[in-house]
């Protein structure tokens, strides 16, 4: 009677396991690991420190609850302020963000050094902080959510228009290829076969953009820019943590109804 013979070991794939181990990529990981491990030591986090900043964490705790509620009102109001500051800077930095990720496409730009250019732009707007664009527009606008909507605005594009321009890069060639064979102009190719392409793609970046401006916006009032972060700050500062527990639970309802509602659309219309 014929037995099952034994299954052979199956060689390993190329590129894998098998693959011998690049001595560049050793080196980089082994440095990174060495890197965290320094820097654990560096920037003083330890078991002990954080033991015995439970404690105080539990008087701050017992301080916060319950809320205080007798300023429920202008905090509302601030807070309904936050939200369109970031509703208004979001539309206006989307707004922006289409013209420039044209620009900054590679196949859509009319000149690889206006790509460059506008390549450069956008990884500035988004390498600098909000907190920082908030300070340069309160300096320039004077105090007020207008600061805060234009450092939202600014924030917006570079998020946006990185992701506008990656999008428009990985539209399908045919359509495009089509309407260049029938005479179409580049604008006309723009926006007869990528933006119908590409529409699903820049509302759910715009979606998740609005979601970020939201959590965004709250600390921007810290810096005198509009919004809620003048009344956690004050709160903050006169020890009133019963208050600033109210305004950090109206914060959180108002980012969860954002980030549902967000989720919502995105399931239901793309």
């Amino acid at each position: 009677m014929a037995t099952d013979a034994p299954t052979p070991m199956r060689s390993m794939p190329p590129g894998r396991f098998g693959e011998r181990i690049n001595p560049m990529a050793f080196a980089l990981t082994v440095a990174a690991v060495a890197f965290v491990i320094v820097s654990f030591n560096q920037v003083g986090l330890s078991w002990e420190r954080i033991s015995n900043g439970g404690p105080g964490l539990a008087r701050l705790v017992g301080q916060m609850f319950p809320p205080d509620l007798s300023r429920l009102q202008p905090v509302l109001l601030s807070l309904f302020e936050t939200f369109q500051m970031a509703a208004v800077g979001t539309a206006l930095g989307v707004f922006f963000s289409v013209p420039m990720a044209v620009m900054a496409s590679r196949k859509h730009a009319p000149h690889p050094s206006v790509r460059v250019a506008f390549r450069g732009l956008i990884a500035f707007f988004r390498t600098v902080p909000d907190l920082i664009w908030a300070l340069v527009f309160v300096i320039a606008v004077g105090l007020g959510p207008a600061a805060g909507t234009l450092a939202i605005m600014i924030d917006t594009i570079g998020f946006c228009a990185r992701f506008f321009a990656e999008a428009m890069e990985e539209a399908d060639d045919g359509p495009q290829e089509a309407l260049s064979a029938m005479g179409a102009t580049r604008t006309g190719v723009v926006l007869g076969a990528v933006f119908p392409q590409v529409m699903p793609s820049f509302i759910a970046t715009s979606l998740f953009a609005l979601e970020k401006a939201t959590r965004s916006s709250v600390v921007l009032g810290l810096v005198g820019a509009g919004g809620i972060g003048i009344e956690l700050k004050v709160a903050m500062d006169f020890f009133s943590y019963d208050l600033a527990c109210m305004i950090i639970l109206s914060i959180f309802v108002l980012v969860l109804a954002v980030e549902q509602a967000s989720g919502w659309l995105r399931t239901r219309f793309l």
